[in-house]
């Protein structure tokens, strides 16, 4: 058995930490657009 897998660290949930990072960087990104789709739509 591998000795880092006897003590580990953080005990949480992998799958819970990929939602999360998913969710920000997509949430970011779409902000990215929203504010550049405005900026578009203002200067018209």
């Amino acid at each position: 058995m591998n000795e880092f897998e006897k003590d580990v660290q953080y005990k949480g949930n992998d799958v819970v930490d990929s939602i999360k990072g998913f969710t920000f960087s997509f949430l970011f990104f779409f902000l990215i657009f929203a504010i550049g789709v405005a900026i578009s739509f203002i200067g018209q």
